[in-house]
């Protein structure tokens, strides 16, 4: 997402933030500038990221489980729903431990193979879960707008799963080329301070690294933001459009129509919710990467690494939210979750009003009136 990073902006920005190199004689701004955080906040920030870990991976791995132990056989968005939830749980292991530790230590204790592996891995699976919400936002398109036109079939949801995650391996493959473990940043301090290491990014040139980490920028948050509003709000007009048809038909039941018309609110706060969820949560840790690779010395020194951790905390957070908006508010969804917690054989039912489709939506228009249809995630 620029999103996601892991991403050449993110590792960028940490380091920065731990290990910067000095332009002059000394090779640690923390020999300059005696910076101390407290241990209050560190503690805090801690427990933050294993709130943040524990919960992003419990919703997953549910929500994984769920899919799996529906009697129906896949459909696309629960094909679509999986895989995001399988690079979120990529994103929860191999991001937020690695990046809270190497923070905190100011220093790679991870050893050569995986300062160049992490980094890799941290970029495909963000990568991933950002381009999985967008092929949910486009089936949802299709669906909405075009009920008896193209759909994607469950063959080619597979298809463009296998893609997404071939185009992420492809795109951070510069994670493995450029990054090296080097005792540099630390030779001016006393031993044993001087053995430490860190994981650098070493590019051909700063032009080749600001293309890369700008491309990234484009390609994992500002591209997706763009194709998830564009098809949301095309939802939303259409919805919205929809709903007056059947504010201008003469209702037999007014509490049905009252009810009809709550339920479209609904979903467009819910379309609102998805695109605002992904913006809000990766904005500030994309704003911040962008700082620092463009304009480093806006950004307060002492201060960096809190800056940084608490954008990063915000970003980590969606694989928190992801599984709530995509899953659990999903009447059938939950009621899935109760048949599996209660050891029970519950059939969801179909065709209820209040069921808001956040899996997959289809559109009935066999009656008179429209109205929409909740399939199980």
């Amino acid at each position: 997402m620029s999103s996601a990073f892991f991403d050449m902006p993110w590792w960028q920005a940490l380091l920065n933030s731990t290990l910067s190199l000095n332009q002059s004689n000394s090779s640690l701004f923390l020999l300059d500038v005696p910076c101390w955080q407290s241990s209050a906040m560190t503690l805090t920030l801690v427990l933050c990221y294993c709130l943040v870990l524990i919960l992003g991976l419990i919703g997953n791995i549910l929500l994984i489980c769920i899919i799996m132990h529906q009697r129906d056989p896949p459909n696309v968005t629960s094909i679509l729903i999986a895989n995001l939830s399988v690079s979120d749980i990529l994103v929860s292991v191999f991001c937020l431990p690695f990046t809270v530790v190497y923070t905190l230590m100011d220093h790679w204790i991870f050893g050569a193979l995986l300062c160049r592996l992490m980094p890799f891995v941290q970029c495909v699976s963000v990568t991933v879960s950002v381009l999985s919400l967008v092929l949910i936002a486009f089936e949802r398109h299709q669906l909405i707008l075009h009920p008896s036109g193209w759909k994607p079939s469950v063959p080619q949801a597979y298809i463009a799963v296998l893609i997404v995650w071939l185009l992420a391996c492809v795109t951070s493959l510069p994670f493995l080329a450029f990054h090296l473990l080097s005792s540099e940043p630390y030779s001016l301090l006393p031993a044993p301070l001087s053995q430490l290491q860190a994981c650098l990014e070493v590019w051909p040139s700063q032009q080749h690294k600001l293309a890369y980490t700008t491309s990234l920028l484009l390609f994992q948050y500002c591209c997706p933001l763009l194709l998830m509003l564009l098809c949301y709000l095309r939802i939303f007009l259409r919805l919205r459009r929809r709903q007056r048809m059947l504010e201008r038909q003469c209702s037999r039941n007014r509490e049905d129509e009252h009810r009809r018309v709550m339920h479209s609110k609904r979903i467009n706060v819910m379309l609102a919710t998805l695109v605002a969820a992904f913006a809000v949560c990766w904005l500030p840790l994309n704003a911040f990467n962008a700082v620092a690779d463009w304009h480093q010395e806006a950004l307060p020194v002492c201060y960096h690494n809190l800056l940084f951790s608490l954008c990063h905390l915000l970003a980590m957070s969606s694989t928190c939210v992801n599984p709530i908006i995509y899953g659990f508010l999903n009447s059938n969804f939950r009621k899935d979750v109760a048949s599996v917690v209660l050891h029970c054989h519950f059939q969801p039912l179909e065709d209820s009003y209040e069921h808001f489709p956040m899996s997959t939506i289809n559109t009935d228009v066999s009656r008179t009136s429209f109205r929409l249809r909740n399939n199980s995630v």
